[in-house]
This record gives structure tokens, sequence and C-alpha cells, in this order.
């Protein structure tokens, strides 16, 4: 396949999880959440997660933001359900390392979401990609429920 028909393919699964996002709603359980922005483009994300026997029993985001932004929590809802905290943690660990441009081994475990690796050649695109992965972090790092942060890279 020629690279700019490998591109094309690329654009279309960005541009379907940004139009339908997939786990884009709220959830009637769930014992984390938090919502976060991204100061420098405007991007909100809230989520809601639902960790049962320290297991990603079911995720949900509502919120605004650029297609990136939304492909990207739509891409990382589809990952981590079913994923231990452990397992989302290092997901979003490998993410993050992904999208600076660095190669990784088994980055394919992102599913979807390694179609984001180019987001590396664009930098000011990279805390539209990463947010949802932030905010996933950081409600499993939080206790309650309702915080808020600003993503800092």
């Amino acid at each position: 396949m020629a690279l700019s028909k490998l591109e094309n393919l690329y654009r279309q699964v960005i541009l379907d999880h940004s139009s339908h996002p997939h786990h884009h709603g709220t959830l009637a359980d769930s014992n984390k959440k938090i919502e976060m922005n991204n100061p420098t483009c405007g991007d909100v994300i809230e989520l809601q997660v639902d960790i049962q026997d320290n297991v990603i029993k079911d995720i949900a985001f509502t919120g605004s933001g650029c297609s990136i932004s939304t492909a990207s929590a739509s891409m990382m809802t589809d990952a981590v359900i079913g994923k231990t905290v452990a397992e989302a943690e290092e997901m979003a660990e490998y993410f993050s390392q992904l999208v600076q441009g660095n190669e990784l081994p088994e980055a394919d475990k992102l599913g979807d979401a390694l179609i984001l690796k180019n987001v590396s050649k664009f930098p000011a695109r990279i805390k539209c990609a990463t947010l949802a992965w932030k905010a996933l972090e950081q409600a499993i790092e939080n206790d309650g429920e309702g915080t808020a942060g600003q993503l800092h890279c």
C-alpha cells in the first residue's frame, strides 16, 4: 500500500473515532471521576472509570475537544476496558512516549491508538492526544471523585 493510501486510512480511522466516539457518555456506576482540560487549546474531558477488583470494568467520557483529542479518548477507552489498573497505567505511559516520537516494543498493545504516533510530528497536538490518557492516570491515582486538573507537559 502506498504511503499516501496508508496515511489516508489512518486519517479515516481518526475521523471515525472523532465523529462517532466509543464510550462517549456517562456511567451509572463509577468509582473514579476526573475533569481535565488542556489550557493550550481548550480541550476538556470528564472521565468516569469503574474499577472492580483492580480491573477497569467500564469507562466513559464527555467533554469537548478537537478531533485528535476526541479520537484519542475514544481509542483509549477501547484499549483499557478489561485491563488491570497496572496494565492501563503502563499503556498510558507507552502512549505518552509514543506520541513524543519514541519507538517502543509492544506498542501494538495500544490498539487503534497506535495510529496517533504520527502526532509526534506536530508538537502542538501532543497535549491534545495525551489529554484522555493523562486523565486516566490521574483518575487511577486519585482516591476521591470530582477532582479537576490541567494538563501539564
